[in-house]
């Protein structure tokens, strides 16, 4: 029942992690102008008498659209928190299982998520706490996947591991963490199409007129609506820029990753990691090409989140540790 609840706890991660791509993706993150009901109530009044009290009582107008998105999202979310605590008690009740430390740290984390979600909606969907409530929802479920497998305890083969090619798969994991910051970066400051041309960014050119300094503020104070950005096109282009260098170190890192661990006989691994990168780098592509369509631009969140999973996983079946 342990194992069966962490994998529906997993899937319902990654999909909580879908509907907050799409939300934030269709500016709806604002949908709901308070937490953690939307207009005063658990479930969005539609009625008339609903609308005139949004209207009354909150400077944003009711768009049932967008706040049915937000609400959706809330509720996925809600559940998700409910059962990681589910597996914490368990975890605890039942000592066999061995996993409480990582439970209990699951428990926390979605406790803070939930803080990061009411702030998103507080402080108007500032930049930083926009990324970090992404960063937190990719942790949540990588620790996820990482209870899954630690309750499996199926590793590769001595002949398949290689200590050279575990650090490497640990740099490249923290790489792409980086990578992934970048993208929720540039997401929230509505710079994914700064550079609107692929593979320069205006034109001809390699060496577009950027603003690193202004792009990369992490803090601007508190009362802001950052809804639709508030960067000039040169801070955009700076964070934009930034991203695709980072994308470009990404790829070579893990495509060489992807070739040792071929040649050290983990051939779905390899593949696994080989295909979700290839998706990922023609998805990026896509974006700009095709003027970041809503589809296009969630599944390329989606995928990172894969190809996270797909490294927590190298990581774990090439290490040598028996972890309990």
């Amino acid at each position: 029942m342990f194992r069966n609840l962490t994998i529906f706890a997993t899937l319902l991660a990654l999909l909580v992690i879908v509907l907050g791509a799409y939300v934030r993706l269709s500016d709806a993150g604002l949908g709901c102008p308070d937490w953690p009901g939307c207009y005063g109530s658990l479930i969005l009044d539609e009625s008339e008498e609903g609308v005139a009290h949004a209207a009354e009582n909150y400077d944003r107008p009711l768009e049932a659209s967008k706040a049915w998105k937000e609400m959706i999202h809330r509720y996925f979310a809600s559940t998700l928190g409910f059962i990681i605590l589910i597996l914490t008690y368990m975890a605890w009740k039942r000592p066999e299982i061995g996993q409480r430390g990582l439970t209990t740290s699951l428990s926390l984390l979605v406790m803070f998520q939930g803080a990061l979600g009411m702030w998103t909606v507080t402080l108007l969907v500032k930049p930083v706490i926009v990324m970090s409530h992404l960063l937190g929802g990719l942790a949540t479920l990588s620790l996820l996947l990482l209870l899954l497998l630690r309750v499996r305890k199926k590793r590769l083969s001595e002949e398949n591991r290689s200590a050279g090619v575990l650090g490497l798969a640990v740099v490249a994991l923290f790489i792409l963490v980086a990578q992934i910051a970048l993208g929720g970066w540039t997401s929230t400051n509505y710079a994914a199409l700064a550079c609107p041309e692929f593979p320069t960014c205006y034109g001809d050119s390699w060496a577009p007129s950027v603003d690193y300094k202004e792009g990369f503020v992490l803090w601007r104070g508190l009362g802001v609506d950052y809804e639709f950005g508030v960067l000039t096109n040169e801070a955009r282009a700076a964070i934009h820029w930034v991203h695709r260098i980072g994308a470009l170190i990404t790829t070579i890192i893990l495509l060489f990753l992807t070739t040792l661990l071929f040649k050290l006989r983990a051939i779905k691994e390899s593949l696994m990691l080989g295909g979700l990168l290839l998706t990922q780098v023609v998805l990026g592509i896509l974006n700009v090409l095709l003027n970041l369509p809503l589809h296009v631009a969630v599944a390329h969140n989606a995928v990172a989140a894969l190809l996270l999973l797909s490294l927590v996983y190298v990581v774990f079946r090439l290490n040598k540790e028996h972890v309990n």
